[in-house]
Formats: structure tokens, C-alpha cells, sequence
């Protein structure tokens, strides 16, 4: 472990300590991880007695569909399956078979939130089979692509996929996939001991109602797990950044792309592929939320500070939905981060003159060379619009990976003689002068030229 500092630690049990004793939890765990390693444990409440510890299961409900997401990911990056796929080229026979598995996974399908029937959270589940059979015209409740609708059987239904592609159980997928390699080895379908037990708190009393727990079936993939504060730790490591060779980093950081938001204009909070996204206090987090009967968790993890931050409890509701914001403040406040020493970077000088200012028309750009042979170009202002880092590629050319340039490929034009003319980035012509009236459109345009 790498610990907080004492002060640190204090603070973050004492907002833990107000949210147990104030939301009225039977039991709260809490952790903070830091650099890939658990940097600060905290609990309160009792679990059958006695005080939890990072051993402890909990459930961690929806959670689990990060974990199928990431399976879904593997597949396609093993060329099995496309995120533009149709939903009915791996799993026929549903009526909404044209919706695309990008679409299931950024909860943009337009799925009905729940599945037909009673309340599958609180009910025994069925086989899929069954579940596939029951599905109708109600299945579909928006125009795909359209808007963010949460679907729990959007996510069933990409279970379906992964168990169909691997010839065994989702469970199973994940297990050997996902918690093996990261070692989360106390992450299970159902619960093994100790383990909290799940209750609803009286809204006007002091007293407690177990909640049932059932196996979900066809429904598990949607929030079937349990897991403990340990290993929900290591997994708050992963979404950080601390890959351990589950996902190729490039295609974490693809499904922590906002895909959808699910709060307006000017988002908080929105969604990648499998993981909940939400802006607070300076940061941009990945991770998930998770509800069952009798459980709450949630996990968030910042990959460009390498912090991560979680709870669990065994209530039906009432917990703080800023509790881990609020602990990362008090991570923020206490022990600010120090920005890492500057060092010379490994570069390749042969690219120097690239660097320095250009101009696209009268706006003014600054050129970087950043590491190895890539390249930043961003306005010369500071001002974001249509800044972004461009990597190498092995043509000579370098392809835009953000902004209004993602996917766009910027070119370096020479003169007969070798020197610098422009850069060509998909038509936009920047040259070393304004309106430079020996290039090409948009310069030269007027013989008068300048004029005051």
C-alpha cells in the first residue's frame, strides 16, 4: 500500500463516519487507490456483527456490465466482432436485431430499461431462452441512436454475445478474461463468506427488511457480481490505466470516450462503451454506479491523475451520490499532486524545423514535437478549438487522434528544393505567414494583399 498521510486518512474516515451514522447504512466500505495500489481503506457499520474489512463481499450490481463490456471490447479487438455490427448477426431472434453492439454498449440502442415481466431484481431470473422469447414490439422504445436510455436488458442481451462467442457462460468469459489477469480473485457470481447481507432501512424508523437475493440467469450480466473493496480496488486501478494486459490501453481509453450524455447541453455526466462518465471538480471520471436490492457501489477513476476512488454498503438506498467526489477533494486538498519533474524528451530532431508557429489564414497555431515523432498543434492563444495531438505513422504522414482533426491526416509539403512550403491537414493549408500569398487556397487570394 501507498498511504495517505495521517491527516489525510482522518479526514476521509471522518466523511465516511457522517455518511454511515447521517444515510443511516448498516455498513460502509470505502477506498481510495492511487498509482495502482490501495492507498487508504475506511469502514463503519457492522456486517453480521462485526466491523467489514477489505475482504468483505458486498454485491456490486450494475458494475458488472464494465466487466462484460470489457469481454465485448476483447472480442472486437480480436477481429470476432464490430462495434458496427447488428445485435442480430450474433444474437438472431430478437426483434430489435438491427440495433448495433456500439449502440448496446453506450446505452444509445434504444432499449426498454427493464425486461418483460416482473421486477427482475427481486424475482428468480430465467434461462435466455425464455427471456428471448418474451421479447415483442415493446422491446424497442426509441429510434436508435437517437438518445441515451439505461437498458438492463440492452446488457443481458450483450452477455448473450460474449457466452455465444467464447462457448461458455458470461460468468465465466469474465472470470477467466477479466478478474484472473487483474487477480480479483473475491469477485463472484454469487456470494461466498463473509459476505454483508442486504437490507432496506425504514424511510421513519431505526429498523432493517433483508432483502431476497436470487440468481438472475439471463438478467445476470446486467448486475449479477459480488466483489470486495480489495478487488474493486484493483479494478479501479484498471479503468486508471493499470491495463495488466486485459486491454490494450488505446482501447480502454476508447471505451472512456463519451458516446452519449444523459444531462444536456453542457454534460456532468454521460457514457463511453460499458463505462458511466462524469466531470467534477476539475476531473474528468470513468467507472459505474451498481443498485441491487440491499446494495449500493460505485467506482470512479481518473487515468489522467492514476486515482481512483470507491464505496460499497448493504442498503437499498441512501447513500450520498457526491460521497466519492467529496473523498477526492479531500485527496485534493490534503495531498495535492505534484506535477511530475520536467526531462528532456526523447524526440526525433530531425523534425525541429517543423516547430514554432503557423498559420491557418489569420489564426495563429503553434507546432510541438512531442515525444518520438509526434506532433501537438493548438492555437496559439491557448484556446481549444480545433487543437490536437497527431502520432507518426509510417508513411511519413501523421494521423489526428482528438478534436476536429480525430482520424485526419496532417501532411508536410516541400519545395523543389527540399525546404518548407506548408502543412496539409485535409485541405487546410498552414503556412508560416498569414495569408501567405505564395501558397495555395487560402493564400493569395487578393493582388492587393494587406492594406491598413
Amino acid at each position: 500500500m501507498s498511504p495517505v498521510l495521517e491527516s489525510t486518512a482522518r479526514a476521509l474516515l471522518r466523511r465516511i463516519a457522517v455518511e454511515q451514522a447521517e444515510s443511516r447504512l448498516p455498513s460502509l466500505t470505502a477506498a481510495v487507490v492511487r498509482d495502482g495500489r490501495l492507498a487508504w481503506f475506511g469502514a463503519r457499520g457492522r456486517v453480521e456483527g462485526a466491523a467489514p474489512d477489505e475482504s468483505t463481499q458486498y454485491r456490486i450490481g450494475s458494475i458488472t456490465k464494465s466487466m462484460v463490456a470489457t469481454v465485448v471490447m476483447r472480442l472486437r479487438d480480436e477481429g470476432r466482432v464490430d462495434l458496427l455490427d447488428p445485435l442480430g448477426k450474433h444474437v438472431p431472434g430478437t426483434p430489435v436485431g438491427e440495433v448495433t453492439v456500439a449502440q448496446m454498449l453506450s446505452h444509445t440502442a434504444g432499449l426498454t430499461a427493464e425486461p418483460p415481466g416482473q421486477w427482475w431484481e427481486r424475482t428468480p431470473g430465467m434461462p435466455v431462452e425464455e427471456l428471448i422469447a418474451l421479447l415483442g414490439s415493446q422491446t424497442a422504445r426509441h429510434r436508435p441512436g437517437r438518445r441515451f436510455h439505461y437498458s438492463n436488458l440492452g446488457f443481458a442481451l450483450l452477455g448473450e454475445l460474449v457466452a455465444r462467442h467464447r462457448g461458455m457462460s458470461w460468468a465465466q468469459a469474465v472470470q477467466a478474461e477479466v478478474l484472473e489477469p487483474l487477480g480479483m480473485h473475491d469477485t463472484t457470481s454469487r456470494p461466498r463468506a463473509p459476505h454483508a447481507y442486504g437490507y432496506a432501512v425504514h424511510p421513519w424508523a431505526d429498523v432493517l427488511l433483508p432483502e431476497p437475493e436470487h440468481d438472475a440467469l439471463a438478467m445476470a450480466p446486467a448486475g449479477q457480481l459480488w466483489s470486495t473493496p480489495a478487488d474493486l480496488a484493483r479494478w479501479a486501478a484498471f479503468l486508471a490505466g493499470d491495463t495488466a494486459d486485459v486491454l490494450d490501453p488505446g482501447t480502454l481509453a476508447e471505451m472512456r470516450e463519451p458516446a452519449t450524455v444523459d444531462d444536456g447541453d453542457a454534460w456532468t455526466g454521460g457514457f463511453g462503451l460499458g463505462l458511466q462518465l462524469v466531470r467534477a471538480g476539475g476531473r474528468r471520471l470513468a467507472g459505474h454506479g451498481g443498485s441491487m436490492p440491499g446494495f449500493l457501489a460505485t467506482v470512479w477513476a481518473d487515468p489522467a491523475d492514476r486515482v481512483g476512488v470507491l464505496f460499497m454498503t448493504n442498503a437499498t438506498s441512501g447513500a450520498s451520490r457526491s460521497l466519492l467526489t467529496e473523498l477526492l477533494a479531500i485527496l485534493d486538498e490534503h495531498e495535492p499532486r505534484l506535477p511530475a519533474e520536467w526531462q528532456p524528451a526523447g524526440v526525433d530532431t530531425g523534425l525541429l524545423e517543423l516547430t514554432g508557429p503557423w498559420y491557418w489564414g489569420p489564426g495563429a497555431y503553434t507546432l510541438r514535437l512531442l515525444s518520438g515523432r509526434d506532433l501537438s498543434l493548438s492555437p496559439i492563444d491557448g484556446g481549444g478549438a480545433r487543437a490536437s495531438r497527431f502520432v507518426a505513422q509510417a508513411d511519413g504522414t501523421w494521423l489526428g487522434l482528438e478534436g476536429y482533426y480525430a482520424g485526419e491526416t496532417l501532411r508536410v509539403v516541400r519545395r523543389a528544393d527540399g525546404s518548407l512550403s506548408h502543412l496539409d491537414l485535409n485541405t487546410f493549408v498552414f503556412t508560416r505567414t498569414p495569408y501567405d500569398p505564395a501558397a495555395e487556397i487560402p493564400g493569395g487570394v487578393d493582388d492587393g494583399g494587406w492594406r491598413g
